[in-house]
Formats: C-alpha cells, structure tokens, sequence
C-alpha cells in the first residue's frame, strides 16, 4: 500500500487508554482518497502513486482530460503522491481509505501548515524577554535591542528578528494512531498537530 494518507484536520480532545493515562489526541476526518496515476520507473523515472482528494467547483481542462477515464463522483481539488510499500497491485480508479495504510499503534510524521499570525515581534515570534522598563525607555521594552557588533558592520543572515510569523509547513514526528473509525472515517492521532481547523494534513508512516 501507500506510504501516507491525507485527513482534514479536526478538534483536539483527550482519551483514557486501557492503562488508566489520559492523553490528548486529535480527531481528524479520513475519507478515502482515489488513485489517479501510477507513476513507474520505466516511463516516470521513480515510482509512486498519485491521489485525489477535496472537492472543486470546476477543473480545467487538462485535468479534465486527465479524468476522463476514472470515474469520479467529486471534482478533485489537490493531487498527492505517494511511495508504494508494499507489492500489492494498485489499480487506477480505486478507492483506498484510512485503514488499508495505517493500524492502531502505528508511530507517523505529521505535516502542516500552521497558523498564520501575520507581522510579529520579537517576543511573540522569537520568545525574546522584554526589557527593563526603568532608565527612560519604556516605549522600547518590546523591542529587540542590540542586533549585532560594529564588525562585520552588517546584520548576519537568520538574525532572529520582527516578521512574518507562521504559515509555513511544520513537521511533528514521533506521533501515535490511537485510534481509527472506519464507520464515521475517522482518526485519532495522539498531541497536537500542526494546521488550522479542516485544514490539509499528511500522515507519512514511520519507516
């Protein structure tokens, strides 16, 4: 099968495990994904498996073409590929959910775009300690202070500065499948994951 799978991201909350520890976990919506191209040594120089997933008003044309011979009820709206691991034949067209890639216990990466937070200071993006407040600087106490010597007499490259704090994709590895719902297409993944509410996510499986 498929190295990973793409969920929607969903609400965090906790369960109790059949030891007693309570643990929090993150519930997201697995629904199966569509085998659309299989990409193979000989004709695409490596191999993988390309799926469909979300849903999209209108495609262009070339997609459409693309489409035309698997029979889709949605309109994709993204594209993913992915390895294949095992031997089993993958046929174009066919449907693979949640449950044929990962099991209960299985330790995966998680990978999202987190949460845009737009123009940030030091201290919100940085965690910088703000400055005294005594000395005739208290418009000054959030600021960052000295950024550098007078040699090189320039600010060096990844200076920890303001900026533009987050939208950018995060890995979280090491996590756990705590449980998967193939009644509801649902899956628990244990801590907290990157990404805002329904947004994106890819599950890789920890090789």
């Amino acid at each position: 099968m498929i190295s990973g799978f793409i969920v929607k991201k969903g609400h965090m909350t906790s369960v109790f495990l059949e030891n007693g520890n309570r643990i929090s976990v993150t519930r997201c919506q697995a629904l199966p994904v569509k085998v659309t191209q299989i990409k193979t040594q000989d004709k695409d120089k490596y191999q993988s498996v390309q799926i469909a997933y979300g849903t999209k008003k209108k495609l262009d044309k070339a997609t459409l073409d693309k489409l035309s011979k698997i029979k889709l009820e949605i309109k994709p709206n993204h594209f993913k590929e992915f390895k294949a691991v095992t031997d089993q034949n993958i046929e174009i067209g066919t449907d693979i959910s949640v449950d044929n890639v990962f099991s209960v216990g299985d330790i995966v990466d998680v990978t999202g775009v987190s949460k845009g937070r737009g123009f940030a200071g030091v201290i919100k993006r940085w965690g910088f300690q703000r400055q005294p407040v005594s000395g005739g600087q208290s418009d000054r106490v959030r600021a960052p202070g000295s950024i550098g010597a007078q040699t090189p007499g320039k600010v060096v490259r990844g200076k920890k500065m303001p900026g533009h704090y987050g939208n950018k994709n995060k890995t979280v590895t090491g996590l756990k499948i705590i449980s998967i719902n193939k009644e509801t297409n649902e899956i628990a993944i244990s801590g907290s994951i990157p990404g805002s509410f329904n947004s994106w996510i890819t599950i890789l499986k920890k090789i």
